[in-house]
């Protein structure tokens, strides 16, 4: 029997029955053969060797696809526990999934036994063995009760634990490579010759299923490539990472800090820290001012009716805090993880008409998300942030176009810190709509508006089905820093079900009652994560307009130190941003220390500079340096500014 195959371009090809990717990938050419390493059937990811039985959509991926690395991330992981199985006898296993830089496998080894950095060597040495014997991978489809029984007969209290708890009754897959078995849902490698270079990266706590009550497992980290040279890049890339770090940097710059007695992953933000943050608070509250929004503030406490109202307690429970009940009146509250349902409550505080919209607020909320220690990271993961957040109430006849203008705003925002990015629609799993809440005709309209909006914006953009958020599908803005890592940062979604959870309402021109539409926009995503991303897109040398102190001026000893305020001062006076070095130290040491700051330029003065009212300036770096009036400085520093803030 023939079958149709319709690629990614809109052409067909017809197959015999059966067909798998792979064969459709070598009737192409051999050499795309050669770097398929997954495909996708009909949208779902498969293995090459899949049977293909009736007419399908394919897309062929390769490593440098998204999918291709999950593809074979996911069988590195499966290599790493096959190494670790035969490495460590009576070892246990958890989860192992691919991860968005590599993989990684929870692990539990008997008798208190525990892997370390210098065990690694050895476990690297056993994966790339059996990487050699080109294993082939194999699927297969288990009963759930023959699943218990076969990892029960190897010891795996865990996944028998998994499968008893959390796999529904029937059938069940699972893929073998070599001596080791594992429960997954898949895609895979075919084999595992495929692996060429690979290292692990770290190991971690972690507690089994992430439950600080129970058993404290390791987490081995990993990455693997089809190439060594792609290793090697890789190794250089993680060394700059570590250079670019932003919670190295944040501390030689003072931006921010961390204190155990203040509570784990809250973050105090110093004075100039909190200078940066305030001015990239002014520059988006300048962009969307032009644009007509509204702030506001709300409280950092609500009641749990609201969030229950909301649907973010049924959805989000498990990563709030716990409520805080009031003894007296027997009331519950919580922390605020979401703006939103306070925004609601604002729409609705009085009747409201058609005219009036669409509304537009817009407010730097501060929420809270429970987040256990093993996951906080810096600024990156916090317990405490802020959002950049606003909620638009529009008719439904002005979603597209509000949705356009806030593609405008993030378009501005980010652009002005020279950011590339690209986009990604996020809309409902297919196969799962136990987890969104609202109506198939609502989301269907929600997510033709996102798709529009793009279409007219002209801008390319991924469909990921399964990452809508519950109440709705949304667009995601993905940067990429100088380093090139993907970082996930601005977000616009398209909600028809808050305001009908909340009973919002408008007079319509025809004087009935109608529901608005609400859009949720983040430019930013979060003040926290953003600073932590553009701290290592920048390495810390901020834009001249952003940085905290644009000069450090430099007296060459304490005769001068009163000439050194006296520029302070008129710079002050000028809007020109500087700090005084008044320490007794040599200049060579100033200027080090304030090169550590990344302070774009340093002014020095002495005895000459303060005879003629001079400034000798040196840039960060060693690049430019002059002499030249304390006016001519000013002017400078100033001209620069306003070239590079003129387009926002």
């Amino acid at each position: 029997m023939v079958i149709k195959i319709t690629f990614p371009d809109g052409s067909v090809r017809e197959y015999e029955q059966g067909v798998t990717g792979y064969q459709i990938a070598e009737s192409i050419s051999p050499a795309l053969a050669r770097d398929v390493v997954s495909c996708g059937v009909n949208g779902e990811t498969v293995e090459l060797n899949r049977p293909i039985n009736e007419d399908a959509s394919i897309a062929l991926y390769k490593f440098g696809d998204d999918e291709g690395k999950h593809t074979f991330w996911h069988t590195s992981a499966h290599l790493l526990a096959e190494a670790l199985k035969e490495l460590y006898p009576g070892i246990q296993f958890g989860f192992g999934p691919a991860i968005e830089n590599g993989f990684f496998y929870d692990v539990l080894l008997p008798d208190g036994q525990a892997i370390k950095e210098s065990d690694f060597p050895k476990i690297e040495d056993k994966m790339r063995e059996l990487a050699k014997q080109n294993e082939p991978v194999v699927r297969r489809e288990v009963a759930k009760a023959d699943a218990l029984k076969e990892f029960a007969a190897d010891g795996q209290t865990y996944k028998c634990e998994h499968i008893d708890q959390d796999l529904e009754d029937g059938t069940i897959s699972t893929y073998t490579q070599g001596s080791f078995t594992d429960l997954c849902r898949g895609p895979h490698l075919v084999s595992t010759g495929a692996i060429k270079a690979l290292k692990l990266t770290s190991v971690a706590g972690a507690f089994w299923r992430g439950d600080a009550n129970r058993e404290q497992m390791q987490r081995l980290y990993g990455i693997s490539f089809p190439k060594k040279k792609m290793l090697d890049e890789y190794l250089v890339m993680l060394e700059e990472a570590k250079k670019r770090d932003h919670r190295k940097i944040g501390k030689e710059m003072e931006l921010f800090m961390f204190s155990e007695r203040v509570g784990k992953g809250l973050p105090i933000w110093l004075p100039k820290g909190t200078e940066l943050r305030l001015r990239l608070q002014d520059h988006l509250r300048r962009v969307q001012k032009r644009f007509g929004y509204q702030e506001v503030i709300t409280p950092h406490i609500g009641s749990k009716n609201l969030y229950v109202t909301s649907g973010h307690y049924a959805h989000y429970g498990k990563d709030s805090f716990r409520p805080i009940t009031t003894p007296e009146e027997g009331e519950e509250y919580m922390l605020k993880p979401m703006n939103c349902p306070h925004h609601c409550e604002i729409f609705a505080s009085k009747p409201r008409s058609y005219r009036e919209l669409p509304l537009r607020l817009a407010e730097f909320g501060t929420v809270y998300r429970y987040e256990q220690s093993g996951e906080l990271h810096g600024l990156t993961r916090v317990r405490s942030f802020t959002q950049d957040d606003a909620h638009l109430f529009c008719r439904p006849d002005q979603v597209k176009q509000e949705f356009l203008n806030v593609m405008d705003i993030i378009n501005i925002v980010l652009t002005a810190f020279g950011f590339n990015f690209e986009a990604q629609i996020s809309l409902r799993d297919p196969n799962d709509h136990e987890k969104y809440v609202g109506t198939d005709e609502d989301w269907a309209l929600a997510e033709r508006a996102i798709v529009e909006a793009c279409e007219e914006k002209g801008l390319p953009a991924k469909v990921e089905y399964g990452e809508a958020a519950f109440y709705g599908p949304k667009l995601d803005f993905m940067i990429k820093d100088a380093i090139g890592r993907r970082w996930q940062l601005g977000t616009i979604q398209v909600d028809y079900n808050l305001p009908k959870r909340f009973q919002l309402e408008y007079t319509d021109e025809d004087n009935t009652k109608k529901t608005p539409v609400m859009i949720h926009r983040a430019p930013f995503g979060s003040m926290e994560r953003f600073t932590a991303v553009l701290i290592e897109h920048t390495a810390g040398h901020f834009p001249l307009w952003l940085t905290p102190d644009q000069v450090a001026i430099l007296p060459l000893s304490e005769k001068y130190n009163d000439y050194a305020r006296e520029v302070a001062k008129k710079f002050d006076m000028q809007g020109v941003r500087a700090t005084i070095d008044l320490r007794n130290e040599k200049l060579g040491r100033k200027i080090r220390d304030n090169e550590l700051k990344r302070v774009p330029y340093m002014v020095i003065v002495g005895e000459k500079e303060a005879a003629d009212g001079l400034v000798s300036m040196r840039q960060q770096g060693g690049g430019e340096q002059a002499t030249m009036t304390i006016q001519e400085f000013i002017d400078k520093i100033n001209g620069e500014v306003a070239e590079m803030t003129k387009n926002f």
